[in-house]
């Protein structure tokens, strides 16, 4: 699906629900420098990078617009690491679902979908007649996530490709929108925040999980983005934002609303 024609779509998608009667990322890389590429869970198990330009240990780097650039092309390989069964173990992927608080019939977006690993739990959340956008910018990530979705027979999921700046979702559709293990790699995260609080109804809520500065996995510290930081980036976007109580051991949850 071409980005272009993703937000017309989302908007038919948004219109069929309603008649059914139920109610990502970074900016544009610099010449010669890979795209940012939203994925959950790329450093489980402390998974390689690779940037081009002056990468760090990890092979990542630190892009102009603030972004964490490495590339997630290989879906399958990915696959390995996002799915992992062991990632539920620190993920804890029901507990970061019960703090969303969905309720059945809702529109929820997941930007940096991955490889789909949230995708079923978000599409039982919603039930049927519910629908789960999943967004990536990665294209090979998207075709796995299509043909995942088939096979799992998730049909309230509908997966597509966004641009690097922007989630391409419409005005005030999404009761919910989560970003999981991908603040760090949205470029110009003010301006990207400001599109968010457009795309969340008047009682929706944005909901981000990243590492915190203590974990044990993750991206290098110097590249991690503290709880009080990201409500300060959002903020700067029109939402208001919380850290939220939990017990993930690696890391921290920010809920925030439009203000």
């Amino acid at each position: 699906m071409s980005s272009l024609r993703l937000a017309p779509a989302l908007l038919a998608s948004v219109s069929l629900v309603a008649c059914a009667g139920t109610p990502p990322e970074a900016a544009a890389p610099a010449p010669g420098a890979s795209a940012p590429t939203p994925g959950h869970a790329e450093h489980a198990g402390h998974a390689e990078h690779a940037g081009h330009g002056a990468p760090d240990s990890h092979g990542g780097h630190r892009s102009a617009d603030g972004a964490y650039v490495h590339d997630f092309s290989d879906a399958e390989r990915w696959a390995k690491r996002f799915d992992d069964p062991a990632r539920d173990v620190w993920q804890k992927p029901t507990e970061v679902i019960t703090l969303m608080a969905i309720t059945e019939g809702m529109k929820v977006a997941d930007i940096g979908a991955g490889t789909g690993y949230f995708e079923p739990h978000l599409a039982r959340a919603v039930g049927p007649k519910g629908t789960v956008f999943a967004l990536d910018v990665e294209s090979t990530l998207v075709d796995y996530m299509q043909k995942r979705m088939a096979r799992e027979g998730l049909s309230q999921v509908k997966v597509a490709k966004i641009p690097y700046d922007s989630p391409e979702l419409p005005d005030g559709a999404l009761d919910r929108i989560l970003i999981v293990d991908t603040w760090h790699h949205i470029g110009s995260r003010e301006a990207y925040s400001a599109k968010l609080a457009r795309a969340l109804a008047p009682e929706g809520r944005l909901i981000v999980v990243d590492f915190t500065l203590e974990a044990t996995d993750g991206p290098p510290r110097e590249h991690r983005i503290p709880p009080e930081k990201v409500i300060a980036e959002l903020a700067q976007g029109g939402l208001v934002g919380e850290i939220a109580a939990e017990t993930l051991p690696q890391q921290y949850v920010v809920i925030a609303r439009r203000k």
